[in-house]
């Protein structure tokens, strides 16, 4: 695998990139969201972090959710979780799973679904587990909660859950996994946290892992690693991946397709081939010139100019106008999403062309 940082794009596309036999539009979707808007009120308005949004998760695929930071992603996400809590709220819109409704589900029925069948992994490992209780602990947790199969073995059900446990450390590759249990998280390095937080996340076999930027502040080698550690898993599982990330070069790796997020909205959806080999949103075109390429050292590297809109205030015209070099006085409106050929889904009037 190519260090995920360095993209060295675009020349070449890998030939299996966006080619996931299992999925999309051939079978039903195993998460659907529309229409979803999650606000959050603060002292200076109400924010839309997420407006309107739109999104497939079909099964056994890897969707990359990409973006600038606060572009709505990880809100989009702790929405699918239920995790949005006062003064935030989901204001409108479906979010369906497996056939069940998830907005308006009770917070006990939400408990029994995540962690079960949809797990995810948040951006901070060291900030998401429990400092004061063991790794061992936090893994068995999710197992008395959530795998009735340790009911049935009565007085050995402490034992069958530390096998368990010492199971899913192996899994995820955590050397000596039956000392290591008694650690605690601190005692690890960044990269096994991670594997610690997967571990927990697949404690019982999820059908979606949502990985929230699982790379975050570790090494290139130990990215590739967390990521091919991820593939693999999704592989033996079965499971739905859902990636939200910064970075383009492991969508290019990792990814069936993508979404492109900006502002609160989705402004470009396809297969990762066709939307990193050929984007059609000003925006998407921005994040791959800012990327360096290691083919062309010399080559200056374009910022996207301006500056993200207020999402207190958003302006009643295309959200990427002000920022955009192709910008024309009929972007001076609201866009929606507009389909063109293969599936893809643009939000430009110039995406044709």
């Amino acid at each position: 695998m190519n260090a995920p940082g360095a993209l060295t794009m675009m020349n070449e596309m890998p030939a299996e990139a966006g080619t996931n036999p299992n999925a999309p539009a051939r079978e039903k979707a195993l998460l659907s969201i529309r229409g979803l808007r999650t606000c959050f009120d603060t002292s200076d308005g109400l924010v839309r972090a997420v407006d309107g949004v739109d999104l497939d998760v079909f099964p056994g695929e890897c969707l990359g959710v990409v973006g600038e930071s606060g572009s709505g992603k990880s809100v989009t996400f702790a929405s699918v979780m239920g995790l949005v809590r006062a003064p935030g709220r989901i204001e409108s819109g479906s979010i369906e799973f497996a056939g069940r409704e998830l907005v308006g589900m009770s917070l006990k029925a939400m408990r029994r679904l995540r962690g079960k069948e949809i797990a995810m992994t948040m951006q901070d490992a060291l900030a998401a587990l429990n400092p004061a209780l063991s790794v061992g602990e936090q893994l068995t947790e999710v197992l008395y909660a959530h795998d009735g199969a340790l009911a049935a073995h009565g007085r050995s059900r402490k034992t069958e859950a530390h096998r368990k446990a010492v199971e899913l450390m192996q899994m995820v590759g955590i050397p000596s996994a039956h000392e290591r249990l008694r650690d605690y998280p601190h005692q690890f390095s960044g990269g096994m946290r991670q594997r610690i937080m997967i571990a927990i996340a697949l404690a019982c076999s999820p059908r979606l892992l949502i990985a929230d930027e699982p790379t975050t502040a570790l090494d290139v080698t130990i990215q590739a690693q967390v990521l091919e550690l991820i593939a693999s898993l999704r592989k033996r599982l079965g499971m739905s991946v859902v990636l939200i990330t910064h970075d383009l070069g492991v969508v290019v790796e990792q990814c069936d397709r993508v979404a492109v997020m900006y502002a609160g909205q989705i402004v470009e959806t396809g297969t990762a081939r066709q939307v990193i080999g050929d984007p059609r949103h000003p925006y998407t075109r921005g994040l791959l010139d800012s990327i360096p390429r290691l083919s062309n050292l010399r080559a200056r590297v374009r910022a996207i100019e301006g500056q993200v809109p207020d999402l207190v205030n958003l302006p009643d015209v295309c959200r990427f106008y002000s920022r955009c070099p192709q910008r024309t006085d009929a972007c001076r409106t609201l866009i929606d999403m507009r389909s063109l050929s293969q599936g893809r889904q643009v939000r430009c009037i110039l995406a044709e062309e």
